[in-house]
Parts: structure tokens; C-alpha cells; sequence
């Protein structure tokens, strides 16, 4: 795999923001433990939480629409 978990901020970047609950986190990176996916060519971001909750639906690349 030659995904970047991590890309750097940019400046005025905004906080990194969980697309299901609304959870935000600590700094313009998503924690190591949030779920990064590519949907409709937007990223979106799910906190540990959330990716827990829907782990089967992540896993069989589901689009959230479907959770």
C-alpha cells in the first residue's frame, strides 16, 4: 500500500472533524486511530468510535451512505 496516513497541514487548515458523530479532533491531523476513506473523490474521516461501530461496513468497503 502507498497511501500517506498522514498529510501535512496546510495553512488555514481546519480541524479534523468525524463525518458520522461530529467528534473533532486535537489538531489539523486525524489521530492514528481514526479511518481515512475516499468517497466520491471527497476524504472523509471516522473517529475510533465510529469505525468500531461499523467495522464490517469499512472492511467490505461500503460508502457510509450504506451504514
Amino acid at each position: 500500500m502507498d497511501e500517506e496516513t498522514h498529510h501535512p497541514a496546510q495553512p488555514g487548515a481546519e480541524i479534523v472533524v468525524c463525518a458520522l458523530c461530529g467528534t473533532t479532533a486535537d489538531s489539523a491531523y486525524a489521530p492514528p486511530t481514526w479511518i481515512c476513506s475516499v468517497e466520491n473523490g471527497r476524504r472523509q474521516y471516522f473517529c475510533d468510535d465510529c469505525a468500531r461501530t461499523h467495522i464490517r461496513a469499512i472492511e467490505s468497503r461500503l460508502d457510509s451512505a450504506w451504514w
